[in-house]
């Protein structure tokens, strides 16, 4: 009961962190507001849509629990009337984002596990979770995904899940391993955005 309820915790707080990010890329394009919930329900869940039609988990989880469009709906709500305290768009975006990319990472990979897949499987899945509403957000915004670009992304979270299977292996506690595999994607992918830190780029060098 108690591990269900932090990863209750864990998804509720990764909608809401993804539904802000969501109202932040909107309103960095100027949409009007019914273009800004939509831009948040898909940020928040195409990852995990995509997720429970991939494993055949259907109806997917956002019909079956009307608790979902209820948290976005007021997420988005109160991100626009508080927008003012939101003025620095790409800085909200970029921390919402990586704290929406952490906490689905790990809810992704839960879900895997639940249905006793192979843990690489669970981090892929995981990898789906936190990156998938972005990349469907960034497309119908016509921005290339960060997903598809040089910066740390996607690896921030295969990272966060390694951990997680390694520190399985310890005699941490199931509640921090969680809370320390998160903590490891937000704070990769904030780094590396204020550091710079960026995939090597493949490419073929121009014939003269």
């Amino acid at each position: 009961m108690i591990k269900y309820d932090i990863l209750n915790l864990i998804d509720i707080l990764g909608t809401i962190a993804f539904t802000v990010a969501g109202v932040s890329a909107a309103m960095q394009k100027r949409l009007d507001i019914f273009g800004i919930l939509v831009i948040a329900f898909i940020t928040a869940l195409g990852g995990g849509t995509l997720r429970d039609v991939i494993i055949g988990d259907l109806p997917v989880v956002w019909i079956r629990d009307i608790r979902y469009p209820l948290i976005i709906t007021a997420g988005t709500v109160a991100a626009i009337v508080f927008h003012r305290f939101l003025r620095n768009w790409r800085n909200t975006l970029l921390v919402f984002d990586a704290l929406g990319l952490g906490l689905f990472t790990i809810v992704g990979l839960q879900k895997g596990i639940e249905h006793g897949f192979h843990p690489a499987t669970n981090i892929a899945l995981g990898t789906i979770t936190g990156c998938f509403g972005g990349v469907i957000r960034d497309v119908i915004l016509r921005n290339i995904p960060l997903i598809f670009q040089k910066e740390i992304y996607a690896t921030a979270c295969i990272v966060g899940g390694c951990s997680y299977f390694l520190l399985q292996l310890t005699s941490v506690n199931q509640g921090f391993i969680e809370m320390i595999s998160i903590s490891i994607i937000v704070v990769i992918r904030l780094l590396s955005v204020w550091l710079g830190w960026r995939l090597p780029e493949i490419y073929r060098k121009r014939k003269l």
